[in-house]
């Protein structure tokens, strides 16, 4: 019987890494951003890589849950999926998984802000998922009857031993060492977007150093942080913290 992980997160937060991390694991088949081929055909937002992305995935909202609920390639002990809460637009939501065992990953929406910016991305509040997390957190804590693992980035990045296996305690996995290190480079499940995006995850061997110094946030993105704050500090609040 295979254990399905929903890990739920914005971008530009470790996101990748944490798929990396899985991955390490002998036990543990990953899956990158599965809805993403159906948000871009639905929205027709302009992203990078756009119509290779759609060409190279199923782009059928009920045909993907249906994937996503069934067995993972090899039929592997336990199936990591990454999932972004914000291209969840097409009538499918974390209601259509019980099965699976929710987790979220947040980031601080300075961060998160300055790392788009950087990319040269226009920042809108939609796509950074705040929002939809926050709900989707409430939906899985009133299922449960108790609040669902929540990890933020920095402390994963501070303690990643610690957080993570605090995170496998609290999804009812053993903790596994391997999760610590992987080979740098591309993976066969990385996602065609990632030639745009996963530069730096692809060179590296294991979790940076957390962050030093506070992100600026941009002038022009100063309205959407206000406004993404709110939701980033409630979901902080239940979140695991390093020892």
């Amino acid at each position: 019987m295979t254990i399905r992980i929903a890990m739920w997160s914005g971008p530009r937060n470790i996101s990748t890494a944490m798929m990396r991390s899985f991955g390490s694991r002998a036990d543990c088949f990953v899956t990158d951003e599965p809805f993403y081929g159906a948000f871009l055909k639905a929205t027709g937002e302009a992203q990078p890589l756009a119509d290779e992305t759609m060409a190279s995935m199923d782009c059928d909202w009920g045909s993907i849950a249906q994937t996503m609920r069934g067995d993972p390639p090899g039929g592997a002990p336990i199936w990591y999926q990454k999932h972004m809460p914000h291209h969840m637009v097409g009538g499918i939501s974390i209601d259509d998984f019980p099965d699976h065992r929710h987790a979220f990953l947040i980031r601080d929406p300075a961060r998160v802000i300055a790392s788009y910016a950087a990319k040269g991305v226009n920042v809108v509040f939609e796509n950074l998922g705040f929002g939809r997390m926050a709900d989707y957190f409430e939906r899985e804590a009133d299922r449960q009857g108790k609040a669902p693992p929540v990890i933020d980035s920095t402390d994963v990045l501070r303690d990643p031993n610690g957080v993570l296996s605090q995170l496998c305690t609290a999804l009812d996995i053993r903790w596994d060492e391997a999760m610590l290190r992987w080979k740098p480079g591309r993976r066969p499940e990385d996602g065609v977007w990632g030639r745009h995006w996963y530069n730096r995850v692809e060179e590296s061997s294991g979790f940076a150093p957390p962050p030093g110094d506070e992100a600026e946030v941009p002038e022009a993105s100063r309205a959407v942080h206000e406004q993404a704050l709110p939701y980033y500090e409630k979901l902080a609040a239940h979140r695991l913290r390093p020892a």
